[in-house]
């Protein structure tokens, strides 16, 4: 059987990251991300009615749900490359694109920008909860704008650095699999009563894979930051590193704290969640101007963007790498 399919190309990841970027995230009922959630919850389902709702069931809900789409996305992969090559690598692309998200956080956060430059409060609140789980009626616009630039950084790694970080050592498999995990950690990984053990497996695996991308992060952001004018790799590096533990999580922090230190402002402020204040903590230069400005979310925008290339960079240089190897 040729494996070959499966195995990470450099012209596959190019033409999947311009995809990405072009077009967005493509909604349609069989997107394979969605799949994966109908699928989860069908498995979450079975395991609780046959009492597996503890530890050893969200272990096992990870063991049916890699096993299912690891093997049948790469059974599709071969089975078409066998019927023609094309059709197998037009599939590898398509499989690959299906697994970023970075574009269409891009297009969700200028839509908040833009709506709250129009003065439109209303739409900038609506277009924020598609990003963030917090309450949103007490958001002004510069709250709206903080909130799409901190999941412009927090996405930057399990949305985009880390599954082609995954594909670029694992090929298809390995990005299949990661994206498994992060669907388990945002499906199932809550510290309530309900998913404190069920989602222990999953929750604790995303922690593992991201963990090596999400500093990764803090240093391509503080070097991003060095050509975007008026922001400041050092203070992204110096933030990054002092305040990255303030966030709850091993990960989320370094990108966030880098990207408000890049940025020379305050990010998160309150946060309220039904209608409870959860956090009222900034991270940023305690100097620093309470970020939010359209000037910000262009930079930040920039700094994203130029941390996201370098990404592709080492991901493009570790194919080649363990091609040659």
């Amino acid at each position: 059987m040729d494996l070959t399919i499966l195995q990470p190309r450099v012209e596959f990841l190019l033409i999947a990251v311009v995809l990405d970027l072009v077009f967005g995230d493509p909604v349609y009922p069989l997107h394979p991300i969605r799949l994966m959630g109908l699928t989860l919850t069908w498995f979450e389902k079975l395991l609780r009615a046959i009492r597996l709702d503890g530890y050893v069931g969200g272990c096992l809900l990870f063991v049916l749900l890699a096993g299912l789409w690891g093997g049948l996305l790469s059974f599709a992969a071969i089975a078409l490359h066998v019927l023609h090559p094309l059709a197998g690598q037009a599939f590898h692309v398509f499989v690959l694109y299906s697994m970023l998200a970075l574009g269409d956080l891009f297009k969700h956060g200028r839509h908040v920008d833009q709506v709250v430059t129009q003065g439109n409060l209303a739409q900038a609140r609506l277009a924020v909860a598609k990003l963030v789980g917090r309450d949103v009626d007490r958001m002004d616009g510069p709250g709206c704008r903080r909130a799409a630039i901190e999941s412009l950084a927090e996405s930057l790694v399990d949305g985009f650095a880390s599954p082609i970080l995954f594909y670029a050592v694992a090929g298809l498999p390995g990005i299949v699999v990661f994206k498994v995990i992060s669907t388990m950690d945002s499906m199932v990984g809550y510290k309530n009563e309900r998913y404190l053990r069920f989602g222990w497996c999953g929750a604790r695996l995303d922690d593992l894979l991201n963990l090596l991308p999400a500093r990764l992060s803090w240093l391509s952001l503080s070097a991003a930051a060095a050509v975007v004018p008026g922001c400041s790799p050092g203070k992204a590096w110096r933030v990054g590193l002092e305040q990255h533990s303030i966030l709850p999580g091993p990960n989320a922090g370094w990108s966030e704290a880098a990207l408000a230190g890049g940025l020379q402002c305050r990010l998160i402020g309150p946060i309220w969640r039904n209608g409870n204040l959860v956090t009222d903590i900034w991270i940023g230069e305690a100097s620093g101007p309470e970020g939010g400005s359209a000037g910000d979310y262009r930079n930040a925008v920039r700094i994203v963007s130029s941390a996201a290339a370098l990404f592709v960079l080492a991901a493009l240089l570790a194919i080649v790498a363990l091609a040659g190897s």
